[in-house]
């Protein structure tokens, strides 16, 4: 039975997704005495596009970053309770932070490819993971990552530019396709549109779209027209902690709680 709208909004377990890819139990992040993350719970779903929305400093993007720990980056951060990876706590101790990331690829805001050709970028991390025994299997597998993300035809006979020589949307493309090279199984994007134009916009919410089904995928934005189109599920974060979490459907036409409401209908945020 749904909760009034007015219903307070705690941390409460969420109903379990059929095959869970991710799962959070309890979850908190500090920075230093700051606390960004109250006793965050969330199943996520393999097989489907996952939105994180929410006011700016909400921590839907610190959350993020909890999946495949970039938050060790940080200095004074620190993360407790529990997030399993299939079933396998991803902060145990002697959890082989290298391989976790390979398995949980990102995609950041600001596309950031290396400063190296546009064949480099994608050769890379087959090369340091050891995907690959002969050129041939690399070429390959530059190919198909480049297909996947839908540049191949726009890039194949300039392999040997450098990546930062291509347009925006290009550059975020070409960083997609570096993260789906190692052969993930989930991939995190943290507003990967918000630095692209209407046009590369658009062609990057169509390849989520067509990833869709092959990955987990997670994307935090700050567009709720953009979550409606690409998701099937959304997580809403408010002051650190999620307030409501369903389908996308339910969260944008008959949300539960009075707070999600509001922020659907642009009261606030």
């Amino acid at each position: 039975m749904n909760a009034p709208l007015n219903a307070a909004a705690e941390n409460v377990f969420p109903e379990p997704v059929a095959e869970a890819k991710i799962s959070a139990r309890n979850v908190s992040v500090y920075y230093g005495a700051k606390q960004a993350i109250d006793s965050v719970s969330i199943d996520i779903p393999k097989n489907y596009v996952t939105a994180f929305i929410g006011p700016s400093g909400c921590g839907k993007s610190t959350f993020l970053r909890t999946i495949n720990r970039m938050n060790d980056t940080i200095a004074g951060a620190r993360v407790d309770g529990e997030i399993l990876l299939d079933g396998e706590d991803i902060y145990r101790s002697g959890m082989d932070v290298v391989q976790l990331r390979a398995r949980v690829g990102m995609v950041f805001q600001k596309p950031n490819p290396f400063p190296k050709t546009i064949y480099e970028n994608i050769a890379y991390g087959p090369r340091i993971h050891g995907l690959t025994t002969s050129k041939s299997e690399l070429d390959g597998i530059v190919e198909s990552s480049l297909q996947r993300a839908g540049l191949w035809d726009e890039v194949k006979d300039r392999l040997t530019d450098s990546g930062t020589a291509l347009s925006g949307g290009q550059q975020q493309r070409l960083c997609i396709a570096r993260a789906i090279a190692v052969d993930p199984e989930v991939i995190l994007m943290d507003e990967p549109c918000s630095a692209l134009d209407p046009i590369a916009t658009a062609r990057i919410e169509e390849l989520i779209d067509e990833l869709r089904g092959k990955f987990a995928i997670v994307i935090v934005t700050h567009s709720m027209q953009q979550a409606a189109r690409v998701s099937q599920r959304t997580a809403f974060f408010h002051l650190g902690k999620i307030v409501e979490y369903g389908t996308t459907s339910d969260i944008f036409t008959n949300p539960r709680q009075e707070r999600t409401k509001d922020y659907i209908t642009g009261r606030y945020g």
